[in-house]
């Protein structure tokens, strides 16, 4: 196990290497499919595990990456390859993935979060995370994705 956890994995697309050794790669949903442009699509997570119960202990890790799906709604290529959220539940369940991401952080670890502003603003996401951000890239213009840093401070569980 490196120093890194992604929870989220997908299919590692913004890696410059996608078996970094440093990093455990975990999804819930391993799949292999072809894209609507014919791309292959591969999910083959390190660890099978949801965001919301990760299988590690406490502290595991320097590095937190949490991208969790950001589409609440529809079918189709982008829910395939992304994954949804439960359109009455995701506050529930983004609290209890920022909850178990911080769990498994070393204090003085860094969670990086990515979020896309599709239909949920990024102001409802942060209410989820008990933790303070401390960068992020705030007003993304055409993308509207996000990628926000944030510090576990302290020893003691958030």
């Amino acid at each position: 196990m490196g120093p890194a956890l992604d929870v989220c994995c997908g299919p590692r697309s913004f890696y410059f290497d996608k078996a970094d050794p440093r990093v455990t790669f975990c999804d819930l949903h391993p799949r292999h499919m072809t894209l609507c442009d014919g791309r292959a699509l591969d999910v083959s997570p390190d660890v099978v595990s949801d965001f919301r119960d990760l299988p590690f202990p406490d502290e595991s890790f320097s590095l937190v990456v949490f991208d969790p799906p950001h589409l609440d709604v529809g079918a189709g290529w982008q829910v395939g390859k992304y994954g949804k959220l439960d359109p009455k539940g995701w506050r529930r369940d983004l609290t209890e993935g920022f909850s178990e991401c911080l769990r498994v952080l070393r204090p003085g670890g860094v969670l990086v979060f990515k979020w896309c502003e599709y239909r949920i603003p990024l102001r409802d996401v942060l209410a989820c995370c008990p933790a303070t951000p401390i960068l992020g890239n705030r007003r993304p213009k055409a993308s509207k994705t996000h990628w926000v840093l944030f510090m576990r401070e302290g020893a003691s569980r958030p």
